[in-house]
């Protein structure tokens, strides 16, 4: 049993008021990805990446963590940016340079599933921008009926060209979700007429069997159409949120697939609920390290 996630890998540029700049490797589906792959758990990451300095950087980070790179890099592309620009008080203003860059660089036809694959996983930046939008969507209408289908939206406003054709997309996707990760952030952009649980809830009336809403430092919601559950998050020293919502989200993949459950199984609240219990231990411990560092199988 094998994961794909579908999406972007790309660098955070960090910079200081005073011009200092860090480099960080992120995006939702690259940290992910390295999360289900430190889990223990068989894992291909369907992004583009570029063979310039910080792709390479990407490529290793992956392989280091035991992830497979499903697609040939592009020596013509760049990697694609996230400039976060820090005032004195620390708040970030962003900028997302994602032109000529490799991000976006996956055509329709390009993602493929290999032998053994039984979850697919699709969002952020992945289903905004263009061609690679078009193909994970294309991939999803394609899936076989035993797949499963984890859909993160992680919205990106700032980067997402036209809103509507976006909550489109979502839309045509969400009926065949089998699981729906979302924060209030997530739900407040999709469905602004709603409130967060009732846009959770909706999200079900469209056709996903199960909604994972997180919310920070809150307990994470799991809904289904037959039930609901609130289950805490422990207090933890926390360091940065960096990467916390992909850890969650890559863990409870990972957990749900070394299981060898189904998308039938979504239904059974005893299972979900002691996934998602692993899966918020793993996002704790992300949060008690500096940047994207979810833990290995071993440290649980």
């Amino acid at each position: 049993m094998s994961v794909l996630v579908v999406g972007e890998a790309l660098v955070d540029l960090i910079v200081s008021p005073d011009g200092a700049t860090t480099a960080v490797p992120g995006g939702g589906p690259f940290n992910a990805a390295r999360t289900i792959a430190r889990l223990g758990v068989p894992v291909a990451f369907g992004g583009r990446l570029s063979t310039d300095a910080f792709g390479r950087r990407l490529s290793t980070m992956l392989t280091d963590d035991g992830a497979t790179v499903a697609l040939p890099a592009r020596e013509d592309l760049l990697t694609t940016l996230a400039l976060a620009e820090l005032d004195e008080s620390g708040a970030a203003t962003y900028r997302f340079y994602t032109l000529g860059t490799a991000g976006p660089a996956v055509s329709p036809g390009d993602l493929t599933l290999t032998p053994g694959t039984t979850l697919v996983s699709v969002g952020t930046l992945g289903l905004i921008l263009e061609p690679i939008a078009t193909a994970a969507e294309e991939l999803v209408s394609t899936l076989p009926h035993d797949v499963l289908l984890v859909l993160d939206p992680n919205c990106r406003p700032l980067v997402t060209p036209n809103a509507v054709e976006y909550r489109a997309r979502i839309h045509r996707i969400v009926p065949r979700a089998d699981v729906v990760k979302v924060s209030g952030d997530d739900l407040q952009y999709l469905y602004p007429e709603f409130s967060p649980i009732d846009a959770a809830r909706q999200l079900l009336v469209e056709g996903a069997r199960l909604v994972l809403f997180t919310d920070g430092a809150a307990s994470v919601r799991a809904l289904t159409r037959d039930w609901e559950a609130e289950l805490p998050v422990p207090r933890v020293d926390v360091v940065d949120t960096v990467g916390a919502g992909d850890a969650f989200g890559g863990a409870f993949i990972a957990f749900w697939q070394r299981s060898e459950r189904g998308r039938t199984d979504l239904t059974n609240e005893s299972l979900v609920r002691e996934t998602v219990e692993r899966a918020i231990a793993v996002a704790g411990i992300t949060c008690q390290r500096a940047g994207a560092n979810p833990p290995f199988l071993h440290e649980l």
